[in-house]
């Protein structure tokens, strides 16, 4: 929603910069064919997804169908948080396998694990988060991991070597998936996708510590005649050089046209406010 996007939760620019949508792949790429090829070469993968996968709501509905099998939640609490609170707990009910990966050992959700998974909370993990105006920020841990408590990354990893992939997996710190994540957003990228943070990638360990907030683009010093950001400055203002990131380099408007006339503005009501929020939407209002 342009400049003033309403999100529901934090840190949702930054989760849909690494593909945590359910139609979107990694680096805000896309289902479509290019896209899915091209992530599919970066990572050496011989099977990639062809279509999006299931919204929050379908993916319930599917579970309660039994067309899913194993359902795995982390950071969220759906029986409390989601429209329909019932479906989701039979849904839930009958699924096979429920795995919970979560901060508080008891919660609605919970309650239908059949494993549960000790995580950390925001204060007692390392990252990054990003911002609406597409600053990313280092989150440093100021609190000690309690318990068995790990963090998310690490839980993956390991549930990847148990299933076999193991080399797929090498992460040793949060900074080894900021590198191969800043790889991907700059992979054949050439100026042809706004997201791109492979001017990042050369941080040593030390650098990605002290790493002070910073607006994406942020492209490799040698690309940024072409790649039109502000280098390892990163970006405060897009498209003020003029250039777009469609095949043609301008910029695509599209006209919204209201339902009918009594949505039209006028004099006494020059705006149009609307929340972006419908009942199948996250928090919605």
């Amino acid at each position: 929603m342009g400049p003033f996007s309403v999100t529901g939760q934090p840190n949702a620019m930054g989760g849909r910069e690494v593909g945590a949508l359910a139609n979107q792949l990694a680096a805000h790429m896309d289902f479509e064919p290019e896209h899915r090829a091209l992530v599919q070469e970066f990572w050496q993968s011989p099977h990639i997804p062809t279509e999006p996968g299931l919204k929050a709501i379908d993916l319930f509905a599917a579970a309660a169908k039994g067309e899913i099998k194993a359902i795995w939640i982390m950071a969220t609490n759906p029986v409390v948080s989601l429209p329909d609170a019932d479906s989701v707990k039979q849904a839930l009910a009958q699924c096979e396998l429920v795995v919970v990966s979560d901060v508080v050992r008891q919660t609605d959700t919970s309650a239908y694990a059949h494993v549960s998974l000790p995580a950390l909370a925001w204060g007692e993990k390392e990252g990054t988060v990003t911002n609406s105006e597409r600053r990313i920020s280092r989150q440093r841990a100021f609190l000690y991991a309690p318990g068995e408590a790990k963090p998310d990354w690490w839980i993956l990893s390991r549930v990847a070597h148990r299933l076999g992939y193991k080399k797929q997996f090498p992460y040793k710190s949060a900074v080894d998936i900021f590198r191969e994540h800043a790889a991907l957003s700059g992979y054949k990228n050439n100026g042809s996708r706004d997201f791109d943070i492979s001017g990042l990638l050369p941080l040593t360990d030390e650098e990605y510590q002290t790493l002070i907030p910073i607006q994406w683009p942020i492209c490799q010093p040698k690309q940024q005649t072409t790649q039109h950001c502000g280098g390892l400055r990163g970006t405060a203002r897009m498209f003020a050089d003029k250039h777009f990131y469609t095949r043609s380099g301008k910029a695509q408007f599209v006209s919204i046209i209201p339902r009918t006339p009594a949505h039209l503005p006028d004099v006494k009501f020059p705006l149009i406010l609307n929340t972006g929020r419908i009942r199948d939407q996250w928090r919605a209002v």
